[in-house]
Parts: structure tokens; C-alpha cells; sequence
């Protein structure tokens, strides 16, 4: 699906993280730290080349930065998100600049038009889901799908859930991961779901590397053994301090996607 990702390692200002979580006061920046390290040496290990952003103290949740933007690598169009959540708006700033010095051809959305790239599930059939959610809604889907016009895309209601990766992640072979609680499975009949138990719901977001290699959040050992009878290799990694952040394993990288 990727070979090059773009990272951002998190700051101290982490601690003001815009999250619903009860524990988000409890968020250590050190840990935090540690957790980013670990989860790029994953990525490295993988073979996935990492590019580095430099932290934004002023921006508490940019770590975050798959939410900036959607990048095609076959294309060499990057799509720059505008986000709903008003207080993380200049996140995607230097993302921009970036793949222009890297020679993307690059669109923005924008007023009225919002979208996050945690709610962008591409695939590599054709077909690109877009959560219509808190932080993406109808006039952001239909500039994105203005920009991507030779592909299939499909939005969904994303009601229970921050963003539709959230909820249903993509494992390569048609096979999405899902809670069905969270999002309508029916938006994705005739495709091969497992579903994750509701009690494990954070472990939906998911990051496919290819070769059957699934990075996915520690503790959450019901998913991992369905991954694993399905015949993928999860690699679970401690992303337990974004998580105070309602925030999950892809949330921390921009992949430059080889499909798009």
C-alpha cells in the first residue's frame, strides 16, 4: 500500500490533546516519546522509509499527522485536509510544504468543506471510503472525490465513532476489520470482514504493512487471535498514551500511498 510515510514526534504541550478520554490529564510526554520511537522502529524494520516533521509545541495534536492530508504516490497528488476540529487548523501547514518540495501537485480543501484524513480508508481495488463524521462532512467528500475523479468513493455515516478508521481498517485481499457497532458493516457487504469484539473496539485501527504484517495496539488479545487465524501476523506495539488522546496507531504517520 506504502513504502514512505511522513511522522511527526510528539510534544510536551501532548498533555493539552483535544480527547474525550477520562484519563487525558494523565497523558506523560515522556512515555509518549518512547511509545513514537518504538512505533517508527516498527515502520523501519518493515522497510518503510520515515520522514521526520519537526514537533509543533504550540499545536498539542499534531502528532497526529496521518489527519493532514491524503497523498497519492502513484499519482503525485496530495490532497490538503481542512480540519473539522477548528483548534488543530495550521497542523497541516508544513505537511504542505513539504510534498511541494517533493514535487506533489497538491489540492486543499476548502470553506465550507472539511476533512481529516483519519476518516480517508483507501484501498487498493479502486474504491476509497470516506467517513462522514464530527470532523468530515458532505461538501469535504464531494471536493475530495472532485480531486480523485477516476475513483470509487464511498462515504459513511461515522456516528459512534471519532473517525471512520475508528471503526474499520483495511488488511490488503479485500478484508477490512471492523466493529459493527460503530459503523454500518452493510457499506462493505461483499468484501471479507472480521469483526473486532466490541470490548477490544480501539484495536479497529489498524495499519497494514503488506505481507500479511499487522501493526496494531497492544493489549487486545481476542483481535490479535483472530488476525491470526485469519493468517495475518499482528505486531502490537504500546500506543497506550494516544489512546488518552483518542488517538491510534494510524493516526501517527501520513502514508504515501503506492495505490493512489
Amino acid at each position: 500500500m506504502f513504502s514512505t510515510v511522513i511522522v511527526r514526534p510528539p510534544s510536551d504541550s501532548l498533555t493539552r490533546c483535544v480527547s474525550t478520554n477520562p484519563l487525558r490529564h494523565s497523558v506523560d510526554p515522556g512515555a509518549a516519546a518512547r511509545q513514537h520511537r518504538d512505533y517508527v522502529n516498527v515502520l523501519r524494520e518493515h522497510g518503510i522509509e520515515v520522514l521526520y516533521l519537526d514537533p509543533k509545541p504550540g499545536l498539542p495534536d499534531s502528532v497526529f499527522v496521518q489527519d493532514t492530508a491524503v497523498v497519492g504516490a502513484k499519482s503525485r497528488t496530495a490532497v490538503i485536509a481542512r480540519f473539522g476540529e477548528a483548534s488543530r487548523r495550521g497542523e497541516e501547514k508544513d505537511v504542505k510544504l513539504l510534498l511541494q518540495g517533493m514535487g506533489y501537485q497538491i489540492s486543499e480543501i476548502v470553506e465550507p468543506g472539511t476533512l481529516e484524513g483519519g476518516d480517508v480508508l483507501v484501498t487498493d481495488f479502486g474504491v476509497i471510503f470516506v467517513g462522514l463524521s464530527k470532523r468530515t462532512n458532505s461538501a469535504g467528500i464531494e471536493q475530495f472525490s472532485q480531486i480523485f475523479k477516476n475513483i470509487e468513493i464511498v462515504g459513511v455515516p461515522v456516528k459512534r465513532a471519532l473517525h471512520l478508521l475508528s471503526a474499520v481498517s483495511y488488511l490488503g485481499n479485500r478484508t477490512f476489520a471492523i466493529v459493527p457497532e460503530y459503523v454500518d458493516a452493510s457499506y462493505f457487504e461483499g468484501y471479507k470482514l472480521i469483526r473486532v469484539p466490541f470490548d477490544e473496539a480501539y484495536a479497529a485501527n489498524m495499519l497494514y504493512l503488506g505481507d500479511r504484517y499487522v501493526v496494531m495496539p497492544a493489549g487486545y488479545p481476542k483481535t490479535a487471535e483472530k488476525l491470526r487465524r485469519e493468517g495475518y501476523r499482528p505486531i502490537e506495539v504500546d500506543v497506550s498514551e494516544f489512546w488518552k488522546c483518542d488517538g491510534g496507531v494510524t493516526c501517527l504517520s501520513l502514508p504515501l500511498y503506492n495505490v493512489l
